[in-house]
């Protein structure tokens, strides 16, 4: 399964790469209004990353604890830590940035990062497992909703799974909203 996982990650980032260098668009824009229904509701969002689409405009948008993903270690569901406009950033594993200090939130809502998607609503991530392992956790306690961001170009045939894998409620790309 990982060679077959390793294929699609390679499809699926250069045709990130492409949509990337062309553009967002309106996808922020459109990332921020699907979620202002969850105005209130812990939402954890995440520091773009070279080609990743950049949910940034939602992040201050929305009307409530904001939080971005911190890996504590391989193997372990993440953790998320409050994030503020302006406040000390460092960086954490994998190059990402987290904030340097700040409470721990446990969103309701997640904006997840990803290299592929497919019309049933799984995703193909770098690899650690750690959104599956996450979220995995987070709906064994109560409701919470993944919303996929992304560029429609990441779409993929199929994405090859396994049972660990956890599938999203919804993606947004440019082209609009989709529901799983």
């Amino acid at each position: 399964m990982s060679d077959v996982k390793a294929e699609a990650r390679k499809i699926a980032f250069a045709a990130r790469k492409a949509a990337f260098a062309a553009g967002q668009g309106q996808a922020a824009e459109l990332l921020a209004d699907v979620l202002a229904p969850h105005r209130g509701k812990p939402l954890a969002g995440y520091m773009a990353m070279r080609t990743e689409a950049d949910p940034m405009a939602a992040m201050l948008a929305h009307q409530g604890p904001v939080c971005v993903p911190v890996i504590v270690a391989a193997g372990e569901a993440l953790r998320f830590r409050e994030w503020t406009p302006g406040c000390a950033m460092e960086m954490g594993a994998f190059g990402a940035l987290i904030p340097a200090e700040g409470a721990w939130i446990e969103p309701e809502v997640l904006i997840v990062p990803l290299v592929g998607f497919d019309a049933r609503g799984y995703r193909l991530g770098y690899g650690g497992g750690f959104y599956d392992r996450t979220l995995q956790g987070l709906r064994a306690k109560r409701a919470t909703l993944a919303v996929g961001f992304g560029f429609a170009a990441q779409e993929l045939a199929e994405v090859p799974i396994d049972e660990f894998d956890q599938r999203l409620d919804m993606m947004v790309t440019e082209s609009g909203v989709r529901l799983f």
